[in-house]
């Protein structure tokens, strides 16, 4: 039959049937199938390499008679030239399907920035690590590739990578190996997960080797760091004086909280979860590190008002930060004291403050200089070791799985002797009490 609307519009499938095919006279392979709900599809038929073949045109009611004609006319001309019109949309509709499919997986790619693989790894692979080392290489990861962080995690390169370490191995080459190292454990993580494809941190290369820092505080430079300390008010005043004091880790002591000091501040607890090793571990508390906590007062959360379980802090919620900073007060005290003496007391006009005898030196190196100074009191590396909870150090091997003692008596006394040693540097040079603190000079 010629195809005419009102011919179309009369048509209906055969009672008994799904539907009927009715073609065109006109144009040769166009036609229409009427199915038994009444709807109406245009169709063009045609044969390619010996086999029949069907393109779907459109629903009539969305096609108009006209429009389904002329598609049937220019697939005809394709079928002619030698052509597989079917084929043809058959491909298109499958490499729309495979972009579809692609830009998802792009967009899932990209949604999961540098910013959101650090907190996810956070989140899941350091969730058993100690807490220490869950909060250092995350914060330390996102400080350093701060202008990096929106960007995706797949489009960091080798050569992005490289360049930042390189920028911070030029004066923190030791920071540039642990960012490396967070960096590949976290990548690495990724990829294990087919999150990531590539770890660009496994392929930069940081020169030199890793030397063991043997810096070791002179009793002057010691007791030039207990003055300045005894300047400074809460938080770092008294923070400083107990790092001094415990020999424990920075990060250790400013977590401190109440709740791990016993009722008589006679020891402090240090819980599993904030040690670097993962073992909990009981530090003695001299008599002088119980007076820095005795003259300390209970913060508050700025907020709520609620009293803080912390020890050190600002904000009655979390620990005190910004320990480059502090520590550069320290030293400017320090440097002030010295230039003081230099100048017989009297500060010149102008004069910046002469060089610093205790330059070079970092905060971990306290540890050193106490396990130092308690070889010189004779007290022996195997008790040092458990001060600092280097439970692997002198004993290790066999002895080390069998020796369980914990040398807490021996500790308290290393501890005790060292404080006494620590007084004993720090000649009276009349520096006045800061509000909240008690200076500690001689016993």
């Amino acid at each position: 039959m010629k195809f005419t609307k009102p011919g179309i519009d009369a048509l209906t499938c055969p009672p008994g049937k799904r539907d009927a095919m009715f073609t065109d006279s006109e144009v040769k392979g166009f036609a229409i199938r009427v199915n038994a709900t009444g709807s109406k599809t245009f169709l063009f038929n045609y044969r390619f390499a010996g086999k029949p073949r069907r393109l779907v045109l459109g629903q009539y009611g969305e096609l108009t008679l006209a429009h389904a004609r002329k598609l049937a006319e220019a697939a005809r001309g394709k079928v002619l030239a030698g052509g597989d019109p079917a084929g043809e949309k058959k491909a298109i509709a499958v490499a729309h399907q495979q972009q579809a499919i692609e830009n998802a997986k792009q967009a899932a790619a990209n949604a999961l920035t540098f910013a959101a693989l650090t907190e996810r790894w956070a989140s899941n692979a350091l969730r058993d690590s100690s807490e220490s080392h869950s909060t250092e290489a995350p914060r330390r990861l996102r400080y350093n590739f701060a202008d990096m962080l929106d960007r995706p995690a797949h489009a960091l390169t080798v050569a992005d990578i490289q360049n930042r370490l390189d920028d911070v191995a030029e004066n923190h080459p030791t920071t540039a190996r642990r960012l490396q190292s967070y960096g590949r454990a976290m990548y690495a993580w990724a990829v294990k997960r087919q999150l990531l494809e590539h770890n660009p941190f496994a392929h930069v290369v940081i020169e030199g080797r890793e030397v063991s820092r043997s810096r070791v505080l002179t009793d002057a430079e010691l007791g030039a760091a207990w003055r300045a300390a005894c300047q400074m008010p809460y938080a770092f005043g008294p923070f400083f004086k107990l790092l001094i004091l415990t020999l424990q880790r920075r990060s250790e002591v400013a977590g401190m909280r109440w709740n791990e000091i016993t009722p008589d501040l006679t020891t402090w607890t240090i819980p599993a979860s904030r040690t670097k090793n993962g073992k909990e571990h009981i530090v003695h508390l001299s008599d002088p590190a119980r007076q820095v906590l005795a003259s300390m007062h209970r913060q508050t959360d700025a907020k709520t008002g609620a009293t803080s379980p912390l020890v050190f802090t600002n904000t009655g919620r979390t620990p005190i930060s910004g320990f480059s900073d502090a520590k550069e007060r320290l030293e400017a005290l320090m440097a002030q004291e010295q230039a003081s003496h230099s100048s017989g007391g009297q500060k010149k006009a102008g004069k910046k403050p002469s060089a610093l005898p205790v330059n070079g030196w970092r905060l971990h190196d306290l540890r050193r200089t106490g396990v130092t100074t308690m070889a010189r009191l004779g007290i022996g590396p195997h008790v040092a070791d458990r001060v600092l909870n280097h439970i692997e150090g002198t004993i290790s091997g066999v002895a080390a799985v069998y020796q369980r003692h914990e040398f807490l008596t021996e500790r308290a006394a290393a501890l005790d002797a060292w404080a006494t040693h620590v007084l004993n540097v720090v000649p009276d040079v009349g520096i006045e009490p800061t509000a909240g603190n008690v200076v500690l000079l001689r016993r």
